[in-house]
Parts: C-alpha cells; structure tokens; sequence
C-alpha cells in the first residue's frame, strides 16, 4: 500500500470495496466490515479496504496513530472472534491531502467463506450491509475453491452422516459456532448446515476430512493415527520401564475432553525457598505448558500421516511430538513468530470448542507457563516428518 493507493481509496469513496470511519473504538463495527470483506459475496476477487482515520468526504480526521492502536487492529486477524481466520494487513500511512495518520486495513477475500463474527456471515454489496441471508450463505458455501486448499477442507469420500455424531453437532457445536436467532431462523436440511461450517461437501454430497475429525463415531477407521498416546517411563530412556500408558482416540470433541481430564491434577506442586524469607509453590510440569503444547501438536499434526501424537513423560522431561513439520510459510528460521496452519477447520473447531483462546499464541502461552513456573524455556525440534517440543522437568522438583 503506498500514498497513491491511498489516494486513490481515499477518491473512490465509500463503494462496495472502501469503508471509511472517524472511530476507533468501535470494535464491532471494524470486525463486521472484515467479515464482509473476507466474505466478498458480489465476487470482485480483490481486496476490501477499512479506512480509520478517514471522514466520509474524504478528508482527515486529524488521527494519531499509536503502536497500542496498530496492535488493536492486528489483532483482529487471530483474536479468533472471526472465523475462519480472515487474511488481513494492516498499514500506517499518512493522509495524502489533509495530513493526519490513517490506519489501512487490507482484506483480502476468502477461499472457504462463509466467515463469521460472532456466529454470524456478514456481508456487503454496495450500500448494503447485514447478515447474509440463507440463499446469500449458500452461493458462498458453493464458490468455495475447488482445489480444497487444505487437507481438512477436502471432502472424504468414506465418510458418510451415518457415521456421525449429529446430536452433538446440534446440541454442542453448533450453539457454540452459530448466533441463537440464526438457529431459530435456520430452515436448512443437515447437510447445509455442517457444509455452512465447512465439515460436509454439498457438491461431493460427503462429509469433509474435517467433519470426520472433528464428528465421525470412529474416525481411526479413516485417519489410523488420529489419536494421543501417552506412555511415562520410569527413567530418562526409551528403554526404561513403562509405568502407566493410554491411548486417547475417538472423534477431535470426545479426544479434547479426555485429556483435558487427565491433564488435570496430574502435575504435583511444592513449595521451593526462593529466598531466606520467602518459599513459592513450583510445579515439575506446569499444567499450562504441557496442555498448551498438546492443543499445538493435535491441531497442526499431519493428518493423512499413520503416526499418533505421541506424549511421553520420562523422569526428567516430557516430550510432545507429532506427525508433519512446520507447515507453510512457518520455518526453523521465522518459528515461532509466523505461524501457518495445516488444518484451520481444525483449528477453527478448536476454537469454537474453547480449547484455542487465539490463534497462533500456543507456543507464547507454553513459554510463558513455564517462565512464571521458574522452569527452563521448551526446546524444539523441526524435522520434515515431525515436530517435537521438550519440557525439562523444574530442577527443584
């Protein structure tokens, strides 16, 4: 984006693809104008632009732009309120006719619309803005790419609704993903409904590798290494004697819930002197780190691999490893500040679920845990084949 882009916009006015705004504060307003921009329902194929900063003729609103202000918008793009996760840049520029900062937000459109914020497809075709109605929402669900840009996205031909879990897709997912009065409006069959979430195929008539992950009765039959296994050793070896193992298998919700309940109490806490007068509690494992590190393996693993996500606690660490390397524009070099995701269905069904409060943010929140824990940083290990992550367990306990 460069000053004649901007002028540009700025010129073209308020049109299908430019929403200009004096406010910074309205965050609701700003994340309904992504959604419909990510949504691109009249089919233009480019990006959308949100101006702050801009008045509705045009000139400045004499704004200041702040790093804090920059962060704010940035934010809109992993916050995880819209999903799927918009693609979004956000420039700072100065207005070209009238001084004051303005702040560019970039939306490009999706390829697996239909998005939403707050359980709900915005849209906008020239001076018309709302929610989409169900007609609106299918001619999105149908322009998806054909090409099916990631492997949760493409439909599985094994898969079929008899297979499902449908009474939690309705009675648990879908609350949780859909806004009340959209369900109560909703007169779609319930093949519509799981493909508006991206888990079924309307043009294949199949669920999705998604929809199987995430709902199938049995998904192993499908995706054999779609599970957890943990194994503690009685020393620092391989070799050591096994004294406790399980496997966590079942559908992506069934899965997430059973560790969610073994992870807890599982990790001791003591008290440790940090100085003559004061002791703090420390964890070997804090619980935080090591859950964080799981949610990280389960939602970027490869799913087409037959390798299960493998948890191993030894005597004085613990080791996450999972089947695929980093992915995308993710490399040894650039991890863990860009982040590309394998499964964003996944992801997204993670979110939803309440197990990823934002996108992107596992391995800071680990890292985090572990520092307030006095525990040493996780190493990482990136392979072609697998991603390893290594606690070492706290040197007091």
């Amino acid at each position: 984006m460069t000053q004649e882009d901007l002028k540009f916009l700025i010129a073209a006015g308020e049109k299908d693809r430019v929403e200009c705004t004096e406010s910074t504060k309205d965050t609701s307003k700003f994340r309904e104008a992504i959604c419909a921009f990510s949504n691109d329902l009249p089919g233009y194929a480019k990006p959308g632009y949100l101006l702050i900063g801009v008045k509705d003729d045009g000139s400045s609103s004499g704004l200041v732009v702040t790093d804090d202000l920059l962060k704010q918008f940035a934010s809109y793009r992993d916050d995880g309120q819209i999903l799927p996760q918009p693609l979004v840049n956000v420039a700072h520029l100065r207005h070209p006719d009238s001084g004051g900062d303005v702040i560019v937000v970039e939306v490009l459109p999706h390829d697996l619309p239909p998005v939403r914020f707050k359980g709900r497809t915005n849209i906008r075709v020239g001076p018309r803005k709302g929610t989409a109605s169900e007609t609106e929402e299918r001619l999105l669900m149908e322009r998806r790419s054909s090409h099916f840009p990631t492997f949760d996205a493409t439909p599985c031909p094994e898969g079929n609704l008899q297979r499902m879990d449908l009474e939690t897709f309705r009675q648990t997912y879908r609350r949780e993903a859909i806004a009340p009065e959209v369900i109560a409006e909703n007169h779609r069959d319930i093949e519509e409904q799981l493909a508006a979430l991206r888990f079924y195929s309307l043009k294949r008539k199949c669920p999705t590798n998604a929809g199987m992950i995430v709902f199938a009765d049995d998904p192993l039959d499908i995706f054999p290494g779609a599970k957890v296994q943990f194994v503690q050793f009685n020393g620092p070896e391989l070799a050591d004697e096994v004294i406790a193992e399980k496997v966590f298998a079942g559908n992506l919700i069934t899965l997430l819930a059973e560790i969610e309940s073994f992870l807890k109490g599982r990790f001791t806490q003591k008290p440790v002197m940090v100085s003559d007068l004061r002791e703090q509690a420390v964890f070997d494992y804090p619980k935080e780190a090591v859950r964080e590190l799981l949610m990280n393996a389960i939602v970027h693993r490869d799913y087409q691999s037959t390798s299960p996500v493998r948890f191993y606690q030894f005597e004085n660490r613990i080791e996450i490893q999972n089947p695929g390397g980093l992915y995308g524009d993710a490399s040894p070099e650039n991890f863990p500040r860009v982040n590309a995701y394998r499964n964003p269905i996944v992801a997204e069904a993670m979110h939803v679920l309440g197990y990823v409060n934002r996108f992107g943010r596992g391995i800071a929140l680990a890292k985090r845990a572990l520092q307030d824990n006095g525990s040493p940083e996780p190493k990482f290990d990136f392979q072609t084949s697998h991603f390893l992550a290594v606690i070492q367990k706290h040197s007091q306990r």
